[in-house]
This record gives structure tokens, C-alpha cells and sequence, in this order.
């Protein structure tokens, strides 16, 4: 990915800390969702196309604004198609809960059960990994294979194979204790995918269309795409709105190879909500239930779902990302409510789901940033904040130099230039957002702080 993003709404504790900007007595009326879409595409220029679907026990509602693609004049609506990206870790960790409530897998299986016996999965201390490690991001795995080197930037796993994957596994030293710590793993996630299709003897699509789809008549939830279902896909776009191509995941398509519709996703949560009778129901509620803790505050973890309490209200959500795509999921059982938000640019949208669901999250304000001046700094002095910052166990901060140039990249974001406004301030021309890097009594830098939304965020540097 090569486009410019900063979208700190995936780190939901980030969310947390912010206050409510829009509380309308009944979040839910249309108009009101309308009016925040049309303030996030046609004012803060932030998106091209949004699809919104909204049930709860009353029906569903539908609220879309904005384009199929920026270059012709077709609307988006719920029948259009977009890339949901990491949402598909929602349909593995279904079809997980759905093979172990049919005695086919168990939770605790290791996983060099269902793998080749020529692929020795890393172990530590004795322990190996086992599925639910997988399906709770606490195996170990890293985000991405360590042997993982797209040929085209633009359609980054189209050529990572089965092959690749084994090698990675063959290979991979464990960090730390399977099973001690969370850290979101899309080669785990998308090793679990695999494994699932290895003991079912089928390929990734086919298990979740014959298993999930079809009970939920979810007919536009896909990775193949029909003629006529390309008619409907919306174009993605990257943050500066310009078209980029589709992604093609092959290998780790269980972390984030499906395409799908409101209208479907919202068939798909009204199932989770058990709004609708399906005999796949159980398996929706197993996925549910938290298996272990983030070590984030309010954030917790069950089958492939995060979990997330504030304001005295529990969210079960996941979001998802691709090249042109930002996607979110989630819904509320104690008020029986579900959110839906599809998005065909690389600007996050996750705010907007959260607010939809509890009104006390805050929506993102994307005021003008004021002008900033850009000065040099000597490479030496930015080689010292290179490095991995945490901001919270689920969110991270990635710095590099490029010769007299530093660059930040976010948990699951690409890497974007920051320029130096003096020597420890840097600031973000994409985004109103800038960091300071903090050093100790020796010089040695120890931390940075984020500044955005009127926060000041602390990441300790742990690389």
C-alpha cells in the first residue's frame, strides 16, 4: 500500500478517550445518519462512497451517500459491493465455532494436527499453537509472515503461497509464551482459514458460502465474483480519492478475501442478534463468547469478534481494510441493535459505526489543520527515533528514515511521511495529527506522544 492514511479509530481505546460531538435524540432517524455522511464526503472530502445499514427489532434501515466511483456519477447503494476486508476473520472464527460444535475440531487442537507433517509450526516451552491461539490473536504469529514481499504493492497478497506460508512456519522463532499475549495476526488468522480448509477438504469460499452463506441466504457475500456481481462493485479509492485496484488474497483469504453488501451484512447480523431463525445460530453465539483478555483496557477477545465495553454498553465489532476499502461491523445484544458501514476509500469509517451504536463515542473532526512550517533535521538525529512505539497492546507505531526523511506507520496502516516542525515535534500533512518524541535523562529516547482530537497519547517505545 503505497496511499495516505491515519486512521486511529481502529485503536478503539484511542476512540474511548474522545467526547461526544453529535448527540441526536434518536441516532438512529435517517436524516440525522445522513447528514454525517454527507458532512464526511461531500465537506470533509474523507470518503467517496458510504453504505450504511441499521437493524434492531423494529426492521432495517438503509442510509447510503456518495459514489461508486469518483470518476462517474453512480451512487452507492445497499446492493453495491465492497471489499470487507478483515470482517472475514468474523466468518473463520464462525466456521471455527460451527466445526467444533459438529465434533469436527476441537478449541484446544495443536495445529501441526491438521497440517502437513512436512510443516513444523513453531513451538515454545513445550507448548504448541492451537486453533483457539489462532482465533483470539495470541499464538505468537507475527501481523505478517516474515517471508511476506508483495511483487505489486497495489494487490499486496495476490502472490503469497501456500509454499510461502509453510516455509514462514517451518521457520518462525516465537517471540514470547503461546498464549500470554494478544497481537493481531493476520498471517494467524489466515493460517487458521487454511487449516479449515485442509480438514474439510474444500477451498475457503465454498466452506463459508456452504456453511454461512447459504443459511443466511447471503447470495452477494463472495470472493468470486459473478459478471453481473462486478457490475455492483464499487470502486475503492485510496485517502487522496484517487481509484486503486481490487486485492486478491489467495492463501490467508480467511483474514480477508471476502466481498459483500449491506443487504447481506445486515441479514448477517441480524443472525448474530438472533433477530432471524437459523440453525446456525449456536455456532453465532459460540463465536460470541469472550475467550480471553486484549490487556487493553475494556477490550476483549472471543472467536475472530473483539469485544468492547464503555459507556456501560458492550460492542461485539470487528472493522476491516484493503487497498481502496474501509469497512465496519458490529452490534449491541443487550439492545438487539446492529451496525453496518461500508466504504469504498481508504479513510476509516469505524467512528460513524460506533456512534450508530452508542452516541457517546465521538465522531472524528477533520477541522482544516493549521499551517505549519517544515524544517531540515540531520539524518543522525532522526536515526535515534527510529523504532516500535505502543500506544496500546492492539495499537503501534511503526518509525523509519529514509535518508533525511521519517515515516510512521500505524497498526494495519501504511507508512506516511512526517515532517519536522522542530527537532523532537514532527507533524502530518495528511491529517491533523502530530507526534513529539520524548528522551531521557541520557538522551536516549524513550517515548512518543501522539497529538490529535485534542489528545496527547503516550507510546512507550519498545523497540
Amino acid at each position: 500500500m503505497k496511499n495516505y492514511l491515519w486512521r486511529l479509530v481502529t485503536a478503539l481505546a484511542v476512540v474511548a478517550l474522545l467526547q461526544p460531538l453529535l448527540v441526536a435524540q434518536s441516532i438512529q432517524d435517517e436524516a440525522e445518519v445522513r447528514k454525517i455522511l454527507e458532512q464526511r464526503i461531500a465537506n470533509d472530502k474523507k470518503g467517496v462512497g458510504i453504505a450504511v445499514g441499521i437493524v434492531n427489532e423494529k426492521g432495517t434501515k438503509l442510509i447510503n451517500f456518495g459514489k461508486m466511483n469518483v470518476k462517474e456519477n453512480r451512487e452507492v447503494d445497499a446492493n453495491a459491493i465492497f471489499e470487507i476486508g478483515s470482517i472475514t476473520k468474523v466468518f473463520t472464527g464462525i466456521l471455527l465455532a460451527d466445526m467444533v460444535l459438529r465434533g469436527e475440531m476441537k478449541l484446544e487442537d495443536p495445529i501441526a494436527l491438521y497440517l502437513p507433517t512436512t510443516v513444523k509450526p513453531p513451538t515454545r516451552n513445550g507448548k504448541e499453537i492451537t486453533l483457539l491461539d489462532l482465533a483470539t490473536h495470541t499464538s505468537g504469529l507475527p501481523r505478517m509472515p516474515t517471508n511476506f514481499k508483495p511483487k505489486n504493492e497495489n494487490n499486496p497478497f495476490a502472490d503469497y503461497s501456500v509454499a510461502q506460508l509453510y516455509e514462514f512456519l517451518s521457520t518462525y522463532t516465537l517471540p514470547r509464551d503461546i498464549g500470554s499475549k494478544y497481537e493481531y495476526s493476520n498471517v494467524g488468522m489466515g493460517l487458521l482459514g487454511h487449516l479449515l480448509t485442509l480438514k474439510t477438504h474444500t477451498d475457503y469460499e465454498t466452506l463459508v458460502v456452504d456453511r454461512i452463506c447459504k443459511p443466511l441466504k447471503m447470495n452477494d457475500t463472495r470472493i468470486t465474483l459473478s459478471a453481473e456481481q462486478k457490475s455492483r462493485l464499487a470502486t475503492g479509492h485510496t485517502t487522496d480519492l484517487q481509484p486503486t485496484p481490487n486485492w486478491d488474497i489467495p492463501t490467508l483469504a480467511g483474514a480477508g478475501a471476502l466481498r459483500s453488501t449491506v443487504n447481506d451484512m445486515l441479514k448477517f447480523i441480524a443472525a448474530n442478534l438472533g433477530l432471524t431463525k437459523t440453525p446456525l445460530l449456536p455456532a453465532l453465539q459460540k463465536s460470541q463468547q469472550i475467550q480471553r483478555p486484549s490487556g487493553a483496557p475494556d477490550l476483549a477477545l472471543a472467536l475472530g469478534w473483539h469485544v468492547f465495553t464503555r459507556y456501560n454498553t458492550e460492542i461485539i465489532w470487528h472493522n476491516g481494510g484493503t487497498g481502496g476499502y474501509r469497512t465496519f461491523a458490529g452490534f449491541d445484544t443487550k439492545k438487539r441493535a446492529g451496525v453496518v458501514v461500508l466504504s469504498n476509500s481508504a479513510w476509516g469509517q469505524d467512528d460513524i459505526g460506533l456512534h450508530l451504536l452508542e452516541s457517546q463515542f465521538a465522531l472524528l473532526n477533520f477541522a482544516k489543520p493549521k499551517a505549519r512550517t517544515e524544517i531540515q533535521v540531520d539524518a543522525k538525529i532522526l536515526a535515534t527515533y527510529v523504532g516500535e512505539y505502543e500506544l496500546t497492546p492492539t495499537f503501534k507505531i511503526n518509525v523509519t528514515r529514509d535518508g533525511d526523511k521519517l515515516f510512521a506507520q500505524a497498526t494495519e496502516q501504511p507508512k506516511i511521511q512526517v515532517f519536522a516542525e522542530t527537532e523532537s515535534e514532527f507533524f502530518f500533512k495528511v491529517v491533523d495529527a502530530q507526534i513529539t518524541f520524548v528522551k531521557d535523562d541520557k538522551g536516549q529516547v524513550t517515548q512518543m506522544i501522539l497529538h490529535q482530537n485534542g489528545q496527547n497519547l503516550p507510546a512507550k517505545k519498545i523497540k
